[in-house]
C-alpha cells in the first residue's frame, strides 16, 4: 500500500504531521478558532511552527481557552504572570500583542457581528484555492495578505504583518495551499 503523500513541511513529527492532516487549510468560522490561531501565527514571528505547536496546549491554558473577553480583561499582572509562564514564549510583545489583539477582537465582533465576517471578507467568504506543484513556489505573502495586514494594523491589530497574516490565512482555511501531490489538496478543493 502506498504511503500518503503530504506537504513537505509536515515532515515525521507527529504533531506536526496531524495538524497537517487535520487542520491545516480546513475553512475555519469560530472566533475562539480564529482568535488562537492569529496569537499563534503572531507568537511564531522570528521561529518555527512546530515551536509554538508543541506549545499550544500552554498557549490554550495562558490564555484562557481562547475566550476572547476573558483575555482583553487581562492587565499588567497578568502579564508579568504569562512572562514567567514556561508554556508559551516568554516575550513581552508578544504576550501583550495578544491581550491587545483580543480587546481589538471584541471591538471588530461588535461591529461585524463576528470575527469570522471581518476576517473571511478579504477573500469575499470562499477559500481561494491554489493548484502548486511544488513547496517552493508558495509565496510568503499575496496581495490579499497585504490588504488584510494593512486594514488590521489599521484596526489597531499586532503582529499582523503581510507574512504573518500569509500563514493564518493558510491555517484558517482560507487559502488551499496543499500542494497538488499531497492527499489533502483534492480533499479541502
Amino acid at each position: 500500500m502506498n504511503a500518503l503523500v503530504r506537504c513537505p513541511w509536515a515532515g515525521d513529527e507527529p504533531a506536526m504531521v496531524r495538524y497537517h492532516d487535520e487542520e491545516w487549510g480546513v475553512p475555519e468560522h469560530d472566533d475562539h478558532r480564529l482568535f488562537e490561531f492569529l496569537t499563534l501565527e503572531g507568537a511564531q514571528a522570528g521561529l518555527s511552527w512546530r515551536t509554538i505547536l508543541l506549545r499550544r496546549d500552554g498557549y490554550r491554558r495562558a490564555f484562557l481557552d481562547w475566550d476572547i473577553d476573558r483575555v482583553a480583561a487581562m492587565g499588567e499582572d497578568d502579564v508579568e504572570r504569562l512572562l514567567q509562564d514556561t508554556g508559551i514564549i516568554r516575550n513581552r510583545a508578544k504576550v501583550e500583542s495578544a491581550i491587545g489583539n483580543a480587546r481589538i477582537a471584541r471591538d471588530v465582533i461588535a461591529e461585524w457581528g463576528s470575527l469570522d465576517a471581518y476576517v473571511w471578507r478579504f477573500v469575499d467568504g470562499t477559500p481561494l484555492r491554489n493548484a502548486w506543484r511544488d513547496a517552493s513556489e508558495v509565496p510568503a505573502s499575496t496581495e490579499v495578505a497585504e490588504a488584510m495586514s494593512k486594514q488590521m494594523r489599521k484596526d489597531g491589530f499586532r503582529f499582523v504583518g503581510p507574512t504573518i497574516l500569509y500563514a493564518y490565512m493558510q491555517s484558517m482555511g482560507m487559502v488551499n495551499d496543499h500542494t497538488v501531490d499531497c492527499f489533502r489538496h483534492a480533499e479541502l478543493s
